[in-house]
């Protein structure tokens, strides 16, 4: 039995590539806790089983003292046979950990399995399941069992069960990873994705740069045709791709950003990375995006904080903040009616209206819409009100 237990163990090494020492070092253990049971070995007396490396002979110790029993070999048997099952399966583990973490980064496919509680549940070619949360899966998207799907692989922790693979359709280097797929250019280098900002399955902005003057880097990710673009765009399911050029000319970079909207202006705060864009007024929606996206994925990309104006609120703001300060020179003690008599305006409103050159209610009375629009916290339609409100009051004094 010594003899063939030890063949066995070189086999399993041999075939499943677990080392020897430690299916030894195992079955050693598991065979202490055996003969500690069947031998009923007090507690706080230690049992200890060797196997010896050369020959496959095996002793069993309790304390200083050897224990000779016939039932040693079978024990040892059914025991290594348990052990062997228990090893293969944690080395069929680390397999499948470290052949997945050695893709983190990547965008691998696989074959929708099931739905869990919103979570889809993707089939790894056999060799693993992943997991796309709800949170990782693009709005909007719909997928049905047996279809096949790809994802960016962002994560893989180990656990009992097995490794869990963490995928994501909605993290921004997905789509980064998917230009690299389909644009030569990038992924041979000469191109370079700088940068990227994402409101997944909406719009994406990527700026992108190319290291060979000859090579057009805007041009290579559009493709023939906008052959490229369009894979991209399938791909992510109808999302918007904004491919935009990089520029180390701050004004270059953050008027291209903010396309398809034109900029008549732009003022650099580059202390604070912060600048008024100035715009047409018929530039002003399309600048800014519903919901102020447009604006905001251009912030993240350019790592620039973007403040969209038109000419006439800027002005009109100037001038009301002129006003207030002739008005504060001429009368030192202001004799103007308070805020406090506009329904509505509290203590912080009033603050912010105080602080914007809005000093009084003649001050709103006379403010055009835009500019009141431009204070935080006050939407058209309550600019609206207060300045009507300010004018009926006038007209009583």
């Amino acid at each position: 039995m010594n003899g063939e237990l030890l063949a066995v163990l070189e086999h399993m090494e041999r075939e499943k590539g677990i080392k020897k020492d430690i299916l030894i070092d195992a079955v050693e253990q598991a065979l202490a806790s055996a003969v500690r049971k069947i031998a009923d070995i007090k507690p706080g007396i230690e049992v200890k089983v060797t196997l010896d490396r050369e020959t496959g002979k095996l002793r069993a110790f309790a304390g200083e003292e050897e224990i000779k029993s016939e039932g040693l070999g079978r024990i040892a048997a059914s025991t290594a046979k348990q052990v062997i099952i228990q090893k293969i399966r944690e080395a069929e583990k680390d397999v499948v950990f470290n052949e997945f973490n050695a893709k983190v980064g990547e965008i691998i496919s696989g074959t929708l399995y099931r739905f869990e509680k919103g979570n889809i549940i993707v089939d790894l070619m056999g060799k693993a399941e992943g997991i796309l949360s709800k949170r990782d899966q693009i709005p909007g998207e719909e997928f049905h069992q047996g279809q096949r799907i790809s994802a960016y692989l962002t994560e893989v922790k180990r656990e009992a069960r097995g490794a869990q693979i963490i995928l994501s359709r909605s993290h921004p280097s997905f789509v980064k990873k998917i230009f690299e797929r389909e644009v030569p250019e990038i992924y041979e280098g000469v191109v370079e994705i700088r940068s990227i900002s994402r409101a997944a399955g909406e719009r994406t902005k990527i700026a992108v740069w190319s290291k060979d003057e000859k090579i057009d880097s805007v041009g290579s990710c559009v493709g023939m045709r906008g052959a490229r673009v369009k894979n991209i765009v399938n791909e992510l399911h109808g999302e918007r791709i904004d491919i935009v050029r990089y520029s180390e000319d701050a004004h270059a970079y953050i008027s291209a950003s903010l396309s398809p909207a034109e900029i008549a202006e732009i003022k650099l705060d580059k202390e604070n990375k912060k600048a008024l864009v100035i715009v047409n007024p018929d530039q002003l929606s399309l600048a800014i995006g519903k919901h102020g996206q447009n604006v905001r994925l251009a912030s993240k990309l350019t790592g620039w904080d973007l403040d969209i104006r038109t000419k006439e609120t800027i002005l009109a703001k100037d001038q009301a903040k002129e006003e207030t300060v002739v008005q504060k020179e001429e009368e030192p003690k202001p004799q103007g009616l308070s805020l406090d008599e506009l329904s509505g305006v509290g203590e912080k409103t009033k603050a912010v209206l105080i602080e914007q050159g809005f000093a009084d209610v003649q001050s709103v009375a006379g403010s055009t819409l835009e500019a009141l629009v431009e204070v935080k916290g006050i939407a058209k339609a309550k600019a609206k009100k207060l300045i009507e409100e300010a004018k009926k009051l006038l007209k009583k004094l």
